[in-house]
């Protein structure tokens, strides 16, 4: 995907937005549009009509209103850390930074809040609420980077989500403006609060229904003491059969992460981590609490392994090493990108009991495309991340390697999972969308969407396929049981 709008076609949406925003925050050259096109996803590409940067809510507020009365399409970007196309700008619209909206408006130590503003970063929070003994649970690899107003537009995750749950766990409020300009705030603060829970309805939106302009998040309280375990496999079969008897056992790890052969060896040469470069599954476990209960958890976890079949298992001795298991799986992404010049990263989620199997059909798959691939996941919940080696520069291997992670998606369809579990849909796998719902359910999502924004302009074309796309694909997943409701939007 490449072009945009020509200059002087947006001079008029320019000139009405100069009224909120100061020049130098409304970018309109080649040269100063080309950084927003694209996120964490490179392989889409697509150079906005208009970048706007503002600084306050109401700034937020009148342009939106503006591209309301304008008819042009909206798409809101964090920092652009995600990987799935959601900040994809569109080519005759507005690309809505929201980077400078970074404050942290008040952190309550009492009540275990933090009410920020959308370009906060992920980790920014946990270091504001380290004073007060607190911290802000959710940690994608990303979190150096990421904004926690992409981590609601996506749900996002992390190695600790097991226990601790994904961004909609520990959001407690979001405020938010629509196309119209519209403030709404959703959630409370309290334990609960009347009506639909349209809280977790926004969060996961992936910028579809309204632009995020303040989260009140939960903080926790930081763990007395934390361990992990290592444990290193000759089988990728038998440590996910591992982690299924584990999680049987009702045992909840603070972290429970899996690395196979290929990512164990590219993490071990970049960071130095001292993981056992001959196996071919590596287990982290991490147990945290009182030095009673983590003592008492890492018995039961060692047991366990040993009795799987796991040919090692190493506990942290002190915080330095826990940090050390951990750093080379934080980091296996940029370890992977040294091995070729360019890898695709896919995010499907799975049962647990089918995590052998799975790997095993990837490895199968990764043999009929000639491609190599490493797998570096968050095991406890069954959330993929397979990382397929190509390059980019030679014809046709992008389009191979799609149709490759695009099986690896279907595939997890097939064993009872979902096409991703934290980095949402955008473009990437909207195809895949027709897979995994039905006319129903796709009609549903419609439905919702116009009720948030009737227009459609905000982030058009992600996440969601209109039915001829699938039509036209022949991938339209079917519910023959199901009869259409005669009162549901068609579109």
């Amino acid at each position: 995907m490449t072009g945009g709008s020509t200059p002087g076609s947006m001079e008029p949406l320019r000139l009405a937005l100069s009224r909120y925003l100061p020049s130098q925050d409304i970018l309109i050259q080649p040269e100063e549009l080309r950084p927003f096109e694209s996120d964490g996803l490179t392989a889409y590409r697509q150079v906005p009509g208009l970048v706007v940067l503002p600084e306050t809510e109401q700034q937020v507020q009148a342009i939106l209103r503006t591209c309301h009365e304008f008819n042009v399409p909206v798409v809101a970007r964090g920092h652009g850390t995600g990987l799935s196309g959601g900040a994809l700008p569109h080519g005759q619209g507005v690309l809505l930074s929201l980077a400078r909206l970074n404050s942290i408006l008040f952190l309550d130590p009492l009540a275990r809040t933090a009410r920020v503003q959308p370009g906060v970063r992920n980790l920014a929070i946990s270091d504001a609420a380290a004073a007060s003994g607190l911290y802000y649970a959710p940690d994608p690899s990303s979190q150096i980077a990421c904004s926690i107003g992409g981590n609601v537009a996506e749900n996002s995750g992390g190695v600790h989500c097991l226990k601790y749950g994904l961004t909609v766990h520990n959001v407690l409020r979001v405020r938010m403006v629509t196309l119209e300009g519209e403030i709404l705030e959703l959630g409370s603060e309290a334990l609960d609060s009347p009506g639909y829970d349209l809280l977790a309805l926004v969060t996961g939106s992936e910028g579809l229904l309204g632009v995020v302009t303040e989260v009140t998040v939960r903080l926790l309280p930081r763990p007395v003491t934390a361990r992990a375990i290592l444990a290193a496999f000759d089988d990728v079969e038998k440590a996910g059969a591992a982690v299924a008897r584990i999680i049987a056992q009702g045992i909840i790890p603070a972290g429970l992460e899996m690395m196979d052969g290929p990512a164990i060896r590219a993490a071990e040469a970049f960071v130095k981590a001292g993981y056992p470069v001959t196996a071919e599954a590596l287990l982290i476990c991490e147990s945290d609490g009182t030095p009673e209960e983590v003592e008492s958890e890492m018995g039961r976890l060692r047991a366990l392994l040993d009795d799987s079949g796991a040919l090692e298992t190493r506990l942290s001795v002190n915080e330095a090493e826990r940090l050390k298991f951990w750093a080379g799986r934080k980091a296996a992404f940029p370890a992977v990108g040294r091995l070729a010049p360019d890898y695709y990263c896919i995010d499907g989620t799975i049962p647990r009991r089918s995590l052998g199997q799975v790997l095993k059909r990837i490895y199968a798959l990764s043999h009929e495309y000639g491609q190599e691939v490493c797998n570096v996941f968050h095991a406890g919940d069954g959330n993929l991340h397979p990382l397929i080696l190509f390059d980019a520069s030679k014809p046709g291997e992008l389009e191979q390697t799609e149709a490759f992670a695009a099986r690896i998606l279907e595939l997890c369809v097939e064993v009872g999972g979902t096409i991703t579990g934290e980095h949402g849909v955008g473009v990437e796998k909207i195809d895949q969308m027709c897979v995994q719902f039905g006319v129903n359910e796709l009609h549903a999502f419609h439905g919702i969407k116009s009720v948030f924004d009737p227009s459609g302009l905000l982030n058009p074309g992600k996440a969601i396929p209109l039915l001829h796309r699938c039509a036209e694909l022949g991938r339209m997943h079917v519910h023959h049981n199901h009869v259409p409701h005669p009162e549901l939007p068609r579109f």
